[in-house]
């Protein structure tokens, strides 16, 4: 008996930017900043809560560039966390439609977050943010249909 092997296409692996990370994390470092220089003219106890709003404002930075989107022609899988990793994945001929949104502090820096619907009843909705712009949607699209033709499902409105 011959086993066949199975040769998957590669796969393509995206993060969020460290910029992306930088600006969701901007408004809790201003914070520590303003209790910082609070600390300095007031009350020197404050330090201890901006040196932990420093600390809260790294763990979410690390958490943002911790997240992983793997792309591969029949499923995108998405892990997130630091302490305690969570792996969502979700088939590709589930997927219904693509929303690319750029808000303007995003197209500065050349990112943009995609919104993935899906008919998937545990994620309704998947987000990749904070990515490079890219032509990942087409690259999408064209997975979504292979695997659909490759399942044999078809689109009913």
């Amino acid at each position: 008996m011959e086993i066949e092997e199975m040769k998957e296409a590669p796969e393509l692996i995206l993060r969020p930017a460290a910029m992306y990370a930088f600006l969701q994390v901007f408004p809790v470092l201003a914070i520590a900043i303003l209790f910082l220089i609070i600390a300095w003219w007031i009350f020197s106890g404050l330090i201890w809560l901006s040196l932990a709003t420093i600390l809260v404002a790294y763990y979410h930075f690390m958490y943002i560039r911790n997240t992983r989107y793997f792309i591969t022609p029949q499923v995108i899988r998405i892990r997130t966390g630091l302490f305690s990793k969570r792996l969502d994945n979700l088939e590709m001929y589930r997927i219904k439609d693509y929303v690319i949104t750029q808000p303007l502090i995003l197209q500065l820096f050349r990112l943009m977050n995609l919104t993935l619907k899906t008919t998937d009843p545990e994620n309704k909705t998947i987000r990749l943010t904070g990515i490079p712009v890219s032509d990942i949607v087409d690259t999408i699209r064209g997975h979504v249909q292979e695997a659909r033709q490759h399942n044999r499902i078809f689109e009913v409105n």
